[in-house]
């Protein structure tokens, strides 16, 4: 069994915790800076996971251990991604700062007026499984059975 590097795993989880919570702020430039840590994070629990370095898969008979390129591939997979993500969150900060002078997450309007409507709806806050059931409830006036 091999033995994995707890120093590299610590720095990868301590990454990606820290990305995670950049990720929930309202700020798009920190939602920027986070979702770059969390994909280094990523990137390197992957590297991790492969296992150590060994001999190049291509060579016909090596001796020893072959490195896995699994591991590596989905890296720079995950490198491609970030990068197009990040052009993503660059164009929306960069448009945000020029329509409203700063570049938070505004509140979506719709959103707010259905949460307002809930919780003015008794029905929905005094909803019980018990009354759900149909065969309890009277029959409205012109509805089938």
């Amino acid at each position: 069994m091999e033995e994995v590097n707890l120093t590299l795993t610590l720095t990868g989880a301590a990454l990606v915790g820290c990305g995670v919570y950049l990720l929930l702020e309202r700020s798009l430039t920190r939602v920027l800076v986070g979702l770059v840590v969390l994909s280094n994070g990523i990137s390197l629990l992957y590297l991790v996971a492969g296992g150590k370095a060994g001999n190049a898969p291509i060579v016909g008979k090596a001796e020893g251990r072959l490195s896995d390129a699994l591991p590596q591939a989905l890296v720079l997979t995950a490198i491609v991604i970030t990068l197009g993500t990040t052009a993503f969150v660059v164009a929306m900060a960069y448009r945000s700062w020029q329509l409203n002078g700063h570049d938070d997450v505004q509140d979506d309007v719709e959103d707010a007026s259905i949460r307002r409507r809930a919780d003015l709806d008794e029905s929905s806050q005094g909803y019980d499984l018990d009354s759900a059931d149909t065969s309890e409830r009277p029959a409205e006036e012109g509805s089938r059975p």
